[in-house]
This record gives structure tokens, sequence and C-alpha cells, in this order.
């Protein structure tokens, strides 16, 4: 016969102590404590986690990792936190990882492709059950080619590569839609601040823009797409070059909300003003957008969703489940950085 008082602190409660008290093998009450249960009915499950709740079980990952071959981490990967849109991503997948019973780990790559293998293999080290990768690279990327070596699941988020699972803005839509809007308020001279070369974002954007525009007849000459960084500093830079050509662009298209403001700074250098002397267009719609002294326009993406659909994506890949990438629709924003005093019919 079971006493029915908790065990004090120096008796720590079991897996065996459990097993005892639910009356069920000890495999089960293991299952039962993992996320997704695989292999216990939902009763059962629900029993011996509120007992476990109860008698204070404190879970030992580092001996449930080796008992299970699962640590119920997943690693994460991203450019750098400090970017508002990364932040917001990660906010989403450690949100939907949580209310499944997996913990996130995430490191800060700066875009480096040797610092990204080292970060990885630390990853990978922890026994982490699955990756999301925030920073892809379509300049050949060999942590996918890693990943895949290894039978590691894993997700893209962000950024995405041709025939690997991934959670995305459709960025081509996205572009497409700053172009219309700029198109619709009569702006045949336009410049792209077209992100990096190695980035889905950037390169999908940028392409969806000149698309449209180039459907409507206005094909944009090379010299007015200009590759940048996706910082202010990048914009700044690339906004200063496109300001100096001639004939000037009316408007400008950034293929990020830091890189659009650093084109405002550009604008405000040559005596210029947003949304009146040149209209100006983001991506993202980062909290700071709408407070801008002239607050910015741009196209928004669902950035805590991606997170969400990102780690649902990969418990299911984890779990053996069919899964296929998505694209999350984006919309425009208009504010006055493009209509000026105007309000927007579109």
């Amino acid at each position: 016969m079971t006493s029915d008082v908790p065990p004090t602190h120096e008796e720590p409660v079991t897996l065996a102590a459990l097993a005892a008290r639910a009356g069920v093998h000890i495999s089960t009450v293991s299952r039962a404590l993992t996320p997704g249960a695989n292999g216990v009915s939902p009763g059962t499950t629900e029993r011996i986690r509120a007992l476990a709740h109860d008698l204070g079980y404190q879970r030992d990952p580092a001996a449930a990792a080796l008992r299970t071959g699962r640590s119920s981490v997943f690693g994460v990967l991203v450019p750098r936190l400090t970017d508002f849109v990364l932040a917001r991503v990660y906010e989403g997948l450690d949100a939907a990882g949580a209310q499944h019973g997996y913990n996130t780990f995430v490191v800060n790559t700066t875009d480096v492709p040797a610092l990204r293998r080292e970060r990885l293999e630390e990853l990978l080290a922890r026994r982490v059950d699955g990756i999301v990768l925030g920073d892809a690279r379509l300049d050949g990327d060999d942590l996918v080619r890693v990943l895949d070596r290894r039978n590691i699941p894993y997700v893209l988020v962000s950024r995405r590569l041709r025939g690997h699972l991934s959670v995305t803005t459709d960025d081509l839509l996205g572009g497409r839609l700053a172009a219309e809007h700029l198109l619709q308020l009569g702006h045949r001279c336009v410049g792209v601040v077209a992100g990096e070369p190695y980035a889905s974002t950037g390169v999908e954007r940028t392409a969806g823009f000149v698309r449209r525009y180039a459907e409507a007849g206005l094909p944009l000459p090379a010299d007015y797409v200009l590759p940048s960084r996706f910082d202010t500093a990048g914009g700044h830079t690339a906004g200063d070059a496109l300001l100096n050509l001639s004939p000037r662009p009316t408007a400008i298209f950034a293929v990020n909300d830091t890189a659009a403001i650093g084109v405002i700074g550009a604008l405000r250098e040559h005596g210029l003003r947003p949304g009146g002397d040149v209209a100006v267009v983001g991506y993202n719609d980062i909290p700071v957008a709408a407070d801008m002294p002239v607050p910015l326009s741009t196209v928004r993406s669902p950035m805590f969703e991606m997170g969400q659909h990102a780690m649902g994506l990969l418990i299911d890949r984890l779990q053996g489940r069919q899964v296929r990438s998505k694209r999350l629709r984006p919309r425009l924003i208009a504010r006055a950085s493009t209509l000026g005093d105007q309000p927007y019919a579109g």
C-alpha cells in the first residue's frame, strides 16, 4: 500500500515512484511526460501529468535526453536578435514551442558563414531535437547539407531555399504590392534598396517589385536597383546613391523598414521630404514605422505568426507527419511617407 504523503525534499520524486503511484509501467510515465506523449492515451497522459505536478516532480533534462534520445529543446539560428523582425519571429517560435512542451535555444550568427557552422555544431552538441534556420543563404548553404546528412529535422523561417521546408512571408507578392501602390500614385521613375543578394527576402521582394514595373511598361535600369546591407547605414548609403542619379527617382522602395529609415536619413541630407519630394516604402511594419516624424508606408509581414507556423511544422516533421512549406500573406500599409497629406484610396 502506497502512502498519500508526498515525498519530502530528501526523497526526490522519480519516474519509478510516479509509475507506482499511477499503477502503470515506468515507460508509460516517461512517454506521458515527453512532448507529444506518443503511444499514451490522452486520459492517462493527463492523469500522470497531474500527479507529477501534485508531487512536485522535476524532470532531469540530461537524464531524459540519455534515456529517450531527445532533449525537448530546439536550436534556433538567426543573423542577429537585435533585429526587431527576427526577435518577433523568435517570440512566435518560443511561444509555440512552449505550448507543446519544448524549449528553444537561440544563437546569433551575424550572417557569417564560418560562424554559422560553428554555432550549428554548438547546438548539435547540446543534443537538440531539431533546428530552426532564420539565416538561410542563397549562395550555397552548407548548413542544410549538414542537417540533411545527419538526418536532423529542421525548418527555415523568414528566408527560404527552394526544395527545403520553410515558413516565410510571400515576399514576391509583398514587392508587387509596394510597386502597385507607387504606380497608383503615379511614380514612373523609382529606385530600389534591394538588400543582400544572399537573402531570399531581399531577392524576392526586389523581384516582385521590379516585375510589376516591367509589366507596366516601366523596366527599371540596373543602376536604379542597388544591393545594400539590411541596416540603417546600408539604407542610407544606397539611398544617397539613388538620390544622386539623373533623373532622380520620385520614389524609393527599401526591402526592409530599417533600410527605409536609412533612406529617409539620406533624403534629409539632400534637403528632401519623404512623402513630399520623394516617396518611401519599407517592408515588415516594425513598431517604429508608424511613429516616425513622417510615418512610414510599408508592407506588413506577419512576423509572430511566421514563428508560430515554423515551430508547428518542425514539431510535425519531428513526429513524422506530412509537412509542406507555407507562405503567409503580406499587406500594404499606406502612410504619409508615400501619401503626404492625401488619404489612401487603394
